[in-house]
């Protein structure tokens, strides 16, 4: 069974207060609107329940793990508790981790420093580049971009048959696509790793914030994901998952908060007793705000309902699908097909438009804030583009002027915070700028579309 979205009732959730809601932003044609924020793939706006949380306790902030006085006791409480509320929201394992982290990024390179030697890692090209670049010590395969599920569990299970069955070998595997929002079939995906004697980890960072991930449920050996896509501010992230290659590795990071004891040597040197506990890989002080964010987090998602959450984002999926269907100009990119569930991430191209001139039109003109680029997963978008592999563009930089068709794609994403409004805007400013054109001149600066503010408006 995949994770997957059935059909709720979604009459009873509405969307959830997040930070920002009342930003107003100037327009190019002059006055002001309500701005919408439709960039939640890149970073989600904090729940304002996270923020009073965070508010609640900062006069309280102490050393965590460092100091006898009350506050930071209350801080290390707080940090400790942070850590099993995180446990509970993903159905942690008894004997499961769970390591806090700057992001996701970091969390997956914490695991490719913690693989054992020799270790054979499979990882499809339409990976983020968070899961398809740390793993530089390793002998990798990368897997093709399967279209559709059936065909990414065959294509596993081939690459894993033919591999040497007596040493290790890890799958990194998305949950949900940053450039599709597809959902992949983890469950099904990690069957297969296991019936091959191979490990998988899931990178959750598009689907947390989505969806409820169950590592017990699901099967994976690990999960990856970050605060900041999960309606909590900060630089902090999560790995959560089996201990026993994170206890065997080295520290990630080598100093204070990661060592039991440490001691001189006749030599001159030192011997160090490392921790055996997640501390072992948080050396440092930590981040104590980011990470109790993150539990407020997942405490303010379990307790809106996730089921409802779920019913109302598919509801504005199908509004967003079913608008951009109406415009024959565009293109809404898949690997899956229409029918694959997906969550609320959905990239597409406008024909005859330079991707970045659209979204820079889309902000300027409507106040909507979208993405444009490749999204830091440059394979997979040049494969759903059917361009070539070595053809020019980086993520965020058009390479064409306004008005000529790009490389690039462009990106709208929204969440459990994103009112009907924002949606019905989005789409209204999409038909018009097909149908009618920019009212404005745009150029490239530095890399990026932006208006020319020394040219008058298109009438």
């Amino acid at each position: 069974m995949s994770v997957s979205t059935a059909a709720l009732d979604s009459s009873v959730c509405a969307p959830l207060p997040v930070l920002g809601q009342d930003v107003t932003v100037p327009l190019v044609t002059g006055g002001e609107v309500t701005y919408a924020a439709l960039d939640y793939a890149a970073s989600a706006p904090a729940l304002q329940r996270v923020w009073d949380d965070v508010a609640a306790y900062a006069p309280y902030y102490g050393s965590v793990h460092r100091g006898a006085g009350y506050l930071s006791q209350l801080s290390t409480d707080l940090f400790e508790n942070s850590r099993r509320t995180v446990a509970e929201f993903l159905g942690c394992r008894p004997e499961d981790q769970v390591v806090f982290t700057r992001s996701t990024t970091d969390s997956l390179n914490l695991l490719a420093a913690a693989i054992p030697a020799n270790c054979q890692v499979f990882v499809y090209e339409t990976e983020h580049h968070a899961s398809l670049l740390p793993w530089r010590d390793a002998q990798v395969t990368y897997l093709n971009a399967p279209r559709t599920p059936g065909q990414a569990v065959e294509t596993l299970e081939r690459a894993l048959a033919d591999r040497d069955p007596y040493g290790p070998a890890l799958v990194c595997v998305t949950g949900a696509s940053n450039v599709t929002g597809e959902l992949w079939p983890v469950r099904e995906l990690a069957a297969a790793a296991h019936a091959h004697g191979a490990r998988i980890v899931l990178d959750a960072a598009q689907l947390a914030p989505h969806h409820p991930v169950d590592i017990a449920e699901l099967d994976v050996d690990w999960v990856a994901f970050s605060g900041h896509k999960l309606y909590a501010p900060f630089g902090s992230g999560v790995l959560a998952g089996r201990a026993d290659w994170l206890q065997a590795a080295e520290p990630y990071l080598a100093g204070g908060g990661a060592s039991r004891k440490v001691a001189r040597r006749a030599d001159g040197g030192v011997d160090v007793d490392w921790h055996t506990t997640a501390a072992r890989h948080e050396a440092g002080s930590p981040n104590v705000i980011g990470v109790y964010s993150i539990a407020s987090a997942c405490k303010a998602l379990t307790e809106a309902g996730f089921d409802n959450l779920v019913a109302r984002e598919q509801e504005l999926v199908s509004r967003v699908r079913e608008g951009l269907a109406e415009v024959p100009e565009v293109q809404v990119l898949s690997l899956f097909g229409d029918d694959a569930p997906r969550v609320g991430v959905i990239s597409f191209v406008v024909r005859g438009w330079n991707s970045s001139h659209f979204a820079a039109a889309l902000s300027a003109e409507y106040g909507i804030g979208v993405r444009d680029g490749l999204f830091c997963a440059h394979p997979l978008v040049r494969t759903l583009l059917g361009s070539d592999p070595q053809d020019p563009g980086e993520c965020g930089a058009p390479e064409a002027e306004p008005g000529e068709r790009s490389l690039n794609a462009i990106r709208v994403s929204f969440g459990a915070g994103t009112p009907d409004e924002h949606i019905d805007r989005f789409l209204r400013a999409v038909t018009e700028l097909v149908r009618e054109g920019a009212q404005w001149k745009y150029r490239t600066e530095d890399g990026r579309c932006v208006p020319d503010r020394g040219e008058a408006p298109q009438v």
